[in-house]
């Protein structure tokens, strides 16, 4: 695995920055907080192609890798932007290998999200992206069906402030259609849930270097004896360790979404290992730049505490990390490793 990005690649690195700082700016983020969507800022990543950039060319998309989409979700969530690109992205992608893309998804014209649980009595409970998303691919008994409904609107309350919401299933009539069956629908799905958990681990690593960036801004503007706090050693070192586990968190989110192009047979082992090490990677961040914040860091004034809430809440959206370490276990050593009491 070459570490050195490409010309191209840091050039999205840039591109997607540069989007996030101009349109998702904390006054932004704060204004949409109730539903974590903002239309305008999705307006401005289909205009840069972003919702079909990992699409191949064939359906419409731009032909990137997942790697590449992985920079821009990173890029991205250093400013937490409120849009759902990663469910979106991961949709179109299933719905791609599935035969069943359309030009309103592979452009973005219609938002798109995956449920991650499979539903139980016709309804899909908190669906990422549930809220806004025009179309939901979801696991309904044997089936995975894609379902065209108007979204609510209204999200489910939630520490991360993300656009979750149910969403019922309606597995006849003409707005629903089965895409695939039996193992095959099971297969598609669990994909799909495997690039999700790459993506999101790009976005949190993402995540705990804005964090890392408030903390460094703050304390090198207050002062206690005269000096920042930034110049006291406890300050310096906690902060260079913090950064030591974002690099290691980007590296494994990098070779998560690489091996789905360059070794399948291992991207699920290394999706959920990135998922779990940027997810506590971006709560310890955030948990120490609010603490080097002192009583402002839980001062809703302060940006800080948006960081932090939402390392708590992204990290829980599919499954509490105890059950993904089992899941973990289960891939690198087989379903017997409980069993035997490893």
């Amino acid at each position: 695995m070459d570490l050195e990005l490409t010309d191209e690649q840091q050039s999205i690195v840039e591109v997607f920055g540069a989007l996030a700082d101009r349109w998702a700016p904390p006054a932004g983020l704060r204004e949409h907080e109730a539903l974590g969507f903002d239309p305008k800022v999705w307006e401005q990543l289909v205009a840069t192609g972003a919702p079909g950039m990992a699409l191949p060319e064939a359906d419409g998309g731009g032909g990137a890798t997942l790697l590449e989409l992985a920079l821009a979700v990173e890029a991205l969530g250093r400013r937490l932007t409120p849009a759902p690109l990663v469910e979106h992205a991961v949709a179109a992608r299933l719905l791609a290998r599935a035969g069943a893309i359309t030009p309103e998804i592979a452009e973005g014209a219609a938002v798109a999200t995956v449920a991650l649980r499979p539903a139980v009595d016709g309804r899909a409970r908190l669906v990422p992206a549930g809220a806004v998303a025009d179309t939901v691919v979801a696991l309904a008994g044997d089936d995975l069906v894609r379902v065209d409904a108007a979204p609510s609107g209204i999200a489910v309350p939630n520490l991360g402030d993300l656009p979750l919401a149910d969403r019922d299933l309606a597995t006849t009539g003409p707005d629903a259609v089965v895409l695939a069956t039996g193992a095959e629908a099971r297969d598609l799905h669990a994909l799909a849930l495997h690039e999700w958990r790459a993506l999101t681990a790009a976005a949190l690593v993402g995540l705990a270097a804005g964090a890392l960036e408030l903390a460094r801004t703050y304390v090198l503007e207050r002062e206690q004896f005269d000096v920042p706090i930034g110049s006291f050693q406890s300050i310096q070192h906690t902060l260079a360790d913090a950064k030591v586990g974002i690099d290691g968190a980007q590296l494994l989110a990098y070779k998560a979404s690489w091996a789905f192009g360059e070794q399948p047979a291992r991207a699920a082992e290394l999706a959920t290992m990135a998922l779990l090490f940027a997810a506590e990677q971006a709560r310890v961040t955030s948990e120490r730049a609010l603490h080097f914040h002192g009583g402002y860091g839980v001062m809703v004034e302060y940006d800080i505490q948006l960081f932090y809430r939402r390392a708590k809440g992204w990290a829980l959206v599919l499954a509490d990390p105890g059950t993904e370490l089992h899941r973990l276990a289960d891939l690198r050593y087989g379903t017997t490793s409980r069993e035997a009491g490893a």
